[in-house]
């Protein structure tokens, strides 16, 4: 099959479990020059559209349910990462890459911004929007995380944190997970008393000296990613190494380190803290996580660093082993760089140098 020209239909999201070993490439958006990156990706809450940013300095719109591209938005001067949709499928955050370390708030209806957010002093590495409003927190590498309201320029509030590059919400909008990977920690706060000592801390030091002694994970860096399952259940923690972990929400507990068998040490795509190589093509940018949950928080899908193919891991895998591998390979002719599930459809969206749909194919 012909990915290039095959019909683009959602699946609607009815049972994960039937489909998760049927997703094919179902369309690929070649990239205007094979220098430039996509590194983050983000659906609206409909479900209906994406948005990735990429290295060229462009935000890229696509129409998942026509399987087209909608739009192009650039971002010349100030660079662009981590592109957001707020709750208003019009509406977008990115952070600058150049000229300073701000957040935009963009209408893409007419291209003109709303709102900018200063006050970080140096590059943003993770932007979380509220499930339930138009509040965001914002990390970055000045060691500072922000909460901000898109109505007001200002921050509500800041916390000091060493090397917090990763924020996540939790489902019911009312925690927030806060990851540090040179302290080696996930903290969780009250949002309502986020000037107070966090509620919970995890410390992953024990975990991650026993999977870099067995399985080459890198000690205390390499983190790109952070997310709660939808159940409430689960925290991701993305890694660009040879695995992930997932853990219990609740206690902080290992329950599964999800192995990518095929990486030895890391892959190329940098994470927040990591050295950003010089390009004189492109505006250098961390990758987003190349790990992400299914909508019913049961498995994680996931890249297989330089080599093509997507990885699923089944987390209800009788035996409840600690090393978890992949449950199913799924074929594609380019590497994931980065990757989400579509929250309303069955629906994967991966990029690295090309945006790639994915649909299940159960004939």
């Amino acid at each position: 099959m012909d990915i290039d020209s095959a019909p683009t239909q959602r699946s609607p999201m009815t049972k994960v479990s039937d489909v998760i070993h049927a997703f094919v490439p179902s369309k690929q958006f070649k990239p205007p020059s094979p220098h430039t990156s996509y590194t983050s990706i983000d659906f609206d809450d409909s479900g209906e559209f994406a948005i990735c940013a990429r290295t060229d300095d462009t935000i890229q719109l696509y129409n998942t349910r026509a399987g087209a591209h909608a739009k192009e938005l650039k971002s010349q001067k100030y660079g662009n990462a981590l592109a957001r949709f707020t709750h208003n499928s019009s509406n977008i955050l990115y952070a600058s890459t150049k000229v300073d370390h701000g957040i935009r708030y963009l209408c893409m209806h007419d291209n003109s911004f709303i709102r900018y957010f200063k006050g970080h002093e140096d590059r943003v590495t993770s932007l979380s929007l509220s499930p339930s409003n138009d509040q965001f927190v914002s990390a970055s590498l000045d060691n500072t995380v922000k909460l901000w309201d898109c109505r007001s320029p200002n921050p509500q509030g800041q916390l000091s944190f060493t090397s917090a590059f990763l924020t996540a919400y939790d489902p019911s909008a009312t925690v927030i997970a806060i990851a540090s990977p040179i302290s080696q920690t996930v903290c969780l706060y009250d949002l309502k008393n986020y000037d107070k000592p966090p509620f919970a801390n995890f410390d992953l030091a024990e975990l991650e000296d026993r999977f870099a002694a067995s399985h080459g994970q890198r000690d205390a860096e390499g983190w790109t990613g952070l997310e709660f399952s939808n159940n409430g259940k689960y925290l991701l923690v993305t890694t660009n190494g040879p695995g992930h972990y997932v853990l219990d929400a609740y206690e902080g507990s290992l329950v599964h380190f999800l192995h990518r068998p095929s990486i030895s040490r890391m892959t190329p795509y940098a994470a927040p803290g990591d050295p950003l190589p010089p390009s004189e093509s492109s505006t250098p940018s961390y990758m987003q996580a190349d790990a992400a949950f299914s909508p019913d928080g049961r498995y994680v899908i996931g890249g297989n660093g330089v080599q093509a193919g997507m990885l699923v891991w089944d987390m209800a895998d009788k035996g409840m082993k600690s090393v978890l591998t992949p449950k199913h390979e799924l074929g594609s002719q380019k590497p994931l760089g980065v990757v989400a599930y579509n929250p309303r459809y069955n629906l994967i969206v991966s990029a690295e140098k090309e945006v790639t749909l994915w649909i299940p194919d159960l004939d």
